[in-house]
């Protein structure tokens, strides 16, 4: 395994208090329903929290509570030690706050992301507009749209890289699309995983493959052998599945594998690694779900028998011939 792979990954999640940073973490990793974090009190000081993902990345993520008196320290005598050896910053907005308060909240941005600049110039940055649900939907493209424009002015110019900027609400899948990109970006040789993928939608000719982190349901990769590829019903089908996930576990009932059967399509989804799920989909009436199963355990136990790192595992099975 590379000491890339197994490294400490430090991601700062920040903001102004009350914007919903440690209620989103929690429903993420914590498997906290989106009903029950009314419960989780201000975070009054910088909560560290070690995490595994994909088995062997671990992320190091600092929720820093956002009074202002906080935020200060951070700015000054903290600098150092909260924004050194920075991988990534999760910088959540309240779609709620406007004018004199909307103002505050870019003007700490920018003092966070300058700050970010001097002590981790490598870091990369993403911003949430969170609390979507308390717009509108016939507004929301407005909202943001104005909100982004913003918010990448007050960046412009500090050397910093903002990937991407989403709109979140704990109430859809909009915070598993965030969530999912944030933390596909901190996964080693992730185009390995597209790769073999790819090879193992072909190999079972499906028309589908979906792979997600089995602890938190985040989409890590998926393919499609349409040219309409739509990510966006795979973070709503992630969603679902996680519910569904706690609601057997409430009842004390396993699940390991299942199967979604129509006239139009067949859905099997089950365990793939220690670390992961694994979700095929196809339309072929010709393909017999016991067959999409035998690929699957197949590959199962092929991956198991590998000696190295995941990724060493995953390249070996590209390389290999069906």
């Amino acid at each position: 395994m590379s000491q890339n792979e197994n490294k400490m990954k430090k991601m700062l999640l920040m903001g102004q208090h009350k914007v919903g940073k440690t209620s989103m973490h929690s429903i993420i990793f914590a498997n906290t329903p989106p009903n029950q974090v009314m419960q989780i009190g201000l975070t009054v000081d910088v909560n560290q929290n070690s995490f595994k993902f994909m088995g062997n990345l671990k992320i190091n993520l600092w929720d820093c509570g956002g009074q202002d008196k906080l935020l200060q320290e951070y700015f000054t005598t903290q600098k150092s030690t909260i924004f050194s050896n920075v991988e990534v910053l999760i910088y959540v907005f309240d779609v709620d706050k406007e004018g004199d308060l909307f103002i505050k909240e870019l003007n700490d941005f920018k003092t966070t992301v300058t700050s970010l600049s001097e002590c981790s110039p490598g870091a990369i940055v993403f911003v949430l507009i969170h609390k979507f649900d308390k717009i509108k939907e016939s507004e929301r493209k407005i909202v943001f749209e104005r909100k982004y424009k913003e918010i990448i002015q007050r960046a412009d110019g500090l050397n910093i890289e903002i990937k991407d900027v989403f709109s979140t609400s704990i109430w859809d899948e909009t915070l598993y699309k965030a969530w999912s990109q944030i933390v596909q970006n901190l996964i080693p040789n992730i185009n390995v995983i597209k790769e073999s993928l790819k090879a193992f939608c072909q190999t079972c000719s499906c028309e589908e493959v979906v792979l997600f982190e089995k602890s938190t349901f985040l989409i890590i990769d998926f393919q499609e052998t349409t040219e309409k590829k739509d990510i966006q019903k795979y973070e709503r089908l992630s969603n679902i599945i996680k519910q569904f996930k706690l609601t057997c576990m409430k009842t004390q009932a396993n699940i390991q594998a299942i199967t979604v059967k129509s006239e139009k399509f067949t859905v099997y989804i089950d365990e793939f690694t220690e670390n992961t799920f694994i979700m095929l989909a196809y339309t072929d009436p010709s393909i017999y779900p016991a067959a999409i199963s035998h690929n699957v355990h197949h590959a199962q136990k092929l991956f198991e028998s590998i000696q190295g790192s995941d990724t060493d595992k995953l390249k070996y099975l590209i390389q290999r011939k069906p």
